[in-house]
């Protein structure tokens, strides 16, 4: 019995030496803790966008629709869903056309509780922009930064009424600048991201991390196909709906120059055949007949480089500027006609309700 335990405190000992020489640590008596292992770990605090949240949600309100029914004129039916934007405290809301288009009352559900009916300033088709006006006091409005210019990577907030489930955010990041109308068909550069934007998201904010306005969320990607897809959705650029608003509060629509032209990009090889060194620019392809360019000389073939003092830099970007100005407007033109540079004044047209 004797020898049992001396075998047992030598074979201990021997354990115990092995570990001390193992395990520095031990010598002091002292064991790992939590403390100590956090003095390892990254010094990393939490990431969240619950600022930009609280500053920019309570400027996003909820917006329904209602039609008188077509068998009985005194009875207002629901008839749609969406969200909007209040991008001014004397009452002005940005939504889009394809919301409010079809109704006869628009109803607006702030954060905070209040409902208002609004009325319609105007709406926009084209860009599908509306502005609506409600008549309340103490509006919170969206926070904006001019000099903000939306860049690919940037993380974004996605903040509307979605389903009629109720105020929600998603997130996500820009993830193409400049993308053209794609399946909707219209003619505007948009914003792609891959925020979840659903059915009554809709006229909602598109925000940055600071809580301030990048867009107006518009529409989810769709296929002819039976193809699903996810992540790809768009929202119409801050600048272009400021322009937009503006100019329907102004006027009720947006009225948009016209000249009249069709338009091609100049690439080297047609520079060279209308003997131009000029490599940006717009070849005039056709010239619509008795129009506002043709009545002012324009013709085809004609390479135009520069609208109003502007340098043209594609047919898009020529567009653009005479959609700015304001029919009736005489504005230089300068164009290269068979190798010659030459100055035309242009009377700007009216673009014709199509």
């Amino acid at each position: 019995m004797l020898a049992f335990m001396t075998r047992s405190v030598v074979y201990g000992g021997l354990i115990a030496a092995l570990l001390l020489l193992a395990i520095p640590s031990l010598r002091t008596g002292q064991l790992v803790s939590d403390a100590t292992l956090s003095q390892f770990e990254p010094d990393a605090s939490l990431v969240s966008y619950n600022y930009a949240v609280r500053r920019a949600s309570p400027a996003v309100v909820n917006i329904y629709t209602r039609r008188y029914s077509s068998e009985n004129r005194l009875q207002l039916n629901a008839e749609g869903l969406g969200s909007g934007v209040i991008m001014s405290d004397k009452g002005y809301i940005v939504t889009n056309y394809h919301v409010v288009a079809r109704a006869d009352q628009i109803i607006v559900a702030l954060q905070d509780g209040r409902i208002s009916t609004a009325q319609l300033v105007g709406k926009d088709q084209r860009t599908d922009l509306a502005v609506l006006k409600v008549d309340l006091e103490s509006l919170p409005v969206i926070p904006f930064n001019d000099s903000y210019n939306p860049a690919v990577g940037d993380v974004v907030l996605a903040i509307g009424n979605p389903y009629n489930l109720g105020q929600t955010t998603t997130f996500g990041i820009i993830s193409a600048t400049g993308r053209p109308g794609m399946s909707f068909n219209r003619q505007q550069d948009f914003l792609q991201t891959d925020a979840a934007i659903n059915r009554g998201n809709s006229g909602g904010a598109l925000v940055n991390s600071r809580g301030e306005l990048v867009g107006i969320n518009t529409a989810s990607f769709q296929q002819a196909t039976d193809i699903e897809t996810y992540g790809i959705s768009f929202a119409i650029p801050y600048s272009l709906t400021v322009k937009i608003m503006q100019k329907l509060i102004a006027d009720g629509r947006v009225i948009r120059g016209y000249i009249g032209v069709d338009g091609r990009e100049v690439n080297p090889v047609m520079a060279r055949l209308l003997d131009a060194e000029q490599l940006s620019g717009v070849m005039v392809a056709a010239v619509e007949p008795n129009g506002p360019a043709d009545r002012s000389g324009l013709r085809t073939n004609d390479l135009i480089i520069e609208i109003n003092n502007q340098p043209i830099h594609g047919f898009r970007n020529a567009l653009d500027i005479v959609a700015d100005i304001r029919p009736g407007t005489v504005v230089p033109f300068k164009v290269i006609r068979e190798g010659n540079t030459m100055e035309l004044m242009v009377t700007i047209g009216e673009e014709p309700v199509r």
